[in-house]
């Protein structure tokens, strides 16, 4: 029996911006996807009228979906509403390990992708005093992948993408799309996946390479100093 289609129920605390994890069903894939939504934690006025900015906080691969409040918590202190999904399922394939990965990695991420436009259309109804015309998409590992692929495939609804050493799907080349990705320093990107010095010069993005950083590591549960150092980047980068 399906779990009511839209079914939110946040609990707040007075240690952590961060909500209770919940769930909101996809009938037409028989698909409960598991969330955690956080509020501004500034003290702006959102409304109709005057809508505050939308993120979509995206994991890595085998990562829990609220692993990465350091990201969501800037994103509050700038006004953001930010959510966490939970993109893999125990019913879902695993992730293909053998290249080329843009053909055989293409239907996890073009599941994310579905996944992150049902519920923009959910949300939207619902968080009506914020806005999902123009997203923020965050994203590690495989997660940055399913964000690149998602602002190729709607590159007018987003404004600002941010990955965490993706390393498989292409970046947007897009005058429109700011992109900051932060580079770890253990693996290489795909031939490709990062944009050249001449593109560079041509588009809103910035590639930043963390020495001594590891791919792993790029997470709530990484060193300080590197938790640190990705906070003030993306702060930087949302102000």
């Amino acid at each position: 029996m399906h779990k009511t289609l839209f079914y939110l129920t946040l609990l707040f605390t007075s240690v952590s911006s961060y909500a209770s994890e919940t769930y909101i069903t996809d009938i037409s894939r028989d698909r409960e996807i598991p969330i955690s939504i956080s509020l501004p934690t500034n003290n702006v006025k959102c409304s109709k009228q005057n809508k505050c900015p939308v993120a979509f906080i995206n994991a890595g691969y085998g990562m829990g979906h609220n692993s990465y409040t350091f990201a969501s918590d800037e994103f509050n202190k700038q006004g953001y509403l930010a959510i966490a999904v939970g993109h893999e399922l125990k019913t879902d394939p695993m992730l293909n390990v053998h290249p080329p990965y843009m053909a055989t990695r293409m239907e996890n991420w073009h599941r994310g992708v579905v996944t992150l436009k049902f519920l923009v259309n959910k949300l939207a109804a619902k968080y009506t005093e914020y806005d999902f015309s123009k997203l923020t998409l965050f994203g590690h590992s495989n997660g940055g992948d399913i964000s690149a692929l998602y602002a190729a495939m709607y590159p007018d609804e987003v404004s600002d993408l941010i990955t965490l050493d993706h390393r498989r799907m292409l970046l947007p080349r897009n005058k429109d799309i700011r992109v900051l990705t932060l580079r770890g320093s253990d693996y290489p990107a795909d031939v490709g996946v990062l944009l050249s010095e001449k593109e560079l010069s041509e588009f809103p993005v910035t590639q930043l390479r963390i020495e001594k950083s590891r791919h792993n590591d790029m997470y709530d549960g990484g060193p300080d100093w590197l938790v640190d150092r990705m906070s003030k980047e993306v702060a930087k980068f949302i102000n």
